[in-house]
């Protein structure tokens, strides 16, 4: 029988429930990588006015450049040029951790800019909140991996705001290609009336099904790492739609630049030791810098690559990584040829 979405409810952990929920939290983690959340702390009032006043901002500040993009990149489709490296969205980002830059991106009025910081300092104690509980399904100390992604400046969070309009070519162009996310754990504001977003499950896309007032958690490749692959990664792709506007409000909950990530050591076991079945040990900006060149790509390649000595900014270790990826990357494709 096949299982559906997995969607927990955060009251059931303050009850009777708990026993329940924290199981349905740990298969979440283990066999799909994403799961929906409910009664999360965040109120209702809030959502709905993040939810309006980016919509609002659309409308207001990137729907005319959008549309500009949108008439070239239709144009050049059905003219055979290829787009298959184009996503169908608008986007920007904001830093809240370790600086925030919310004061210093253009096109926000006063009040959608304090709404958002606050959303953030919600969103923020909801992540450590989950990096907790899956400490505690893990068997590891509470605050583990809050502090193995801490680095010398605390952790890095920051949020990408995304919309995806109506595209009346979907065939020609892609939502958001299909990647796996690069950080620790991931929170997300989705539409709840657009859907589109999909992830990947044992060969086949599975839709996120949209949920008013819920946050849809995904596990990053940094926390496949921390857990020695108990937890993955999964990839997901947003699907271009032909009605409607999608909102897509991503907050990444990362190590810091400088962190050092590896398997806890009390997830790694003796046979994977005396194997070498672990994950790598790399500063996290590594691996971010390998990432951006090669984000819609397997990301094993990616794990391979980062299996040489602990990096440094020089220009030779850029050609390792590089080498090793390259090499890692044609061992997989001949495999699947």
């Amino acid at each position: 029988m096949e299982k559906s979405f997995p969607i927990i409810d955060m009251a059931n952990l303050n009850g009777e429930e708990r026993g329940t929920a924290m199981k349905a939290l740990q298969d979440a983690c283990e066999n799909w990588g994403f799961f929906e959340i409910l009664n999360h702390g965040i109120s209702t009032e809030m959502m709905d006015e993040v939810e309006k006043l980016t919509k609002d901002h659309y409308e207001h500040c990137r729907k005319k450049r959008f549309l500009e993009f949108a008439s070239k990149t239709l144009e050049d489709g059905t003219k055979g040029t290829d787009t298959s490296n184009l996503d169908w969205e608008s986007t920007f980002f904001l830093r809240h951790l370790p600086v925030s830059n919310i004061t210093e991106v253009p096109d926000l009025d006063e009040h959608y800019r304090s709404v958002m910081k606050q959303f953030a300092l919600e969103l923020e104690k909801l992540a450590e909140r989950l990096l907790d509980l899956l400490c505690e399904n893990l068997g590891l100390e509470k605050g583990y991996i809050k502090e193995a992604f801490c680095g010398s400046k605390g952790p890095t969070f920051g949020t990408k705001v995304s919309s995806y309009p109506p595209c009346p070519r979907p065939d020609l162009v892609k939502g958001l290609r299909a990647h796996t996310d690069a950080g620790g754990i991931i929170l997300l504001f989705q539409d709840n009336r657009v859907s589109g977003l999909q992830l990947l499950k044992d060969g086949e896309w599975v839709d996120v099904p949209p949920m008013r007032h819920a946050i849809v958690v995904n596990i990053g490749d940094q926390l496949e790492v921390i857990t020695n692959g108990k937890y993955k990664s999964v990839e997901h792709r947003v699907v271009a739609q032909p009605d409607g506007n999608r909102m897509s409000i991503a907050s990444f909950y990362n190590p810091g630049s400088d962190a050092v990530i590896f398997p806890a050591p009390a997830l790694v076991e003796k046979e994977a030791q005396e194997k070498k079945e672990t994950y790598p040990k790399f500063v996290f900006e590594d691996y971010m810098n390998l990432y951006l060149r090669h984000k819609f790509e397997p990301k094993e390649p990616r794990f391979e690559a980062m299996k040489q000595p602990i990096a440094t900014s020089s220009g030779l270790m850029v050609w390792l990584f590089r080498r090793s990826y390259i090499m890692c990357h044609e061992l997989c494709s001949s495999a699947v040829d």
